[in-house]
């Protein structure tokens, strides 16, 4: 993935109940660390900037794990996603393949161009620090039919 970020969830203080009864970790909590996944993952894709809705459509999350320790990874493979994320800092283009850029509705071909950059637009980060809102929000399902 172009850019990605992990969190862990810790899950110790709903598991030492449980683990009286189950000795392992219940089938609840792992659906409330998966709920959270979601909900983390449609967070960043509600965040994301949408020109085309590449960026949006290729967010993903996957779970990483298992026994007491369980995850996720939530990331993009769009090869500008970073540069949305952080932004860029000024730089120059200049043709990779040709001796000049052009483009419509420029007045002549030129040798490079003065980028200004971009302003971030983080979608990522925002969405898995809202991690707990919705681990607390999923966990205070644990038990409940």
């Amino acid at each position: 993935m172009s850019a990605q970020v992990s969190t862990q969830v810790n899950t110790r203080a709903y598991e030492r109940g449980y683990r009286r009864w189950f000795g392992r970790m219940s089938d609840d909590v792992k659906r409330a660390v998966e709920r959270t996944r979601i909900d983390v993952q449609n967070e960043a894709r509600r965040r994301a900037p949408v020109d085309t809705g590449r960026l949006r459509s290729s967010i993903v999350s996957r779970a990483e794990g298992s026994g007491r320790s369980v995850g996720y990874v939530i990331g993009t493979n769009v090869n500008y996603a970073a540069a949305v994320e952080y932004g860029t800092a000024p730089h120059v283009i200049k043709p990779k393949y040709k001796r000049a850029l052009y483009w419509p509705g420029a007045a002549h071909p030129v040798a490079q161009v003065n980028h200004p950059g971009t302003r971030p637009q983080p979608f990522l980060r925002p969405a898995i620090e809202m991690t707990e809102i919705f681990w607390r929000a999923n966990a205070s399902q644990i038990g409940r039919r």
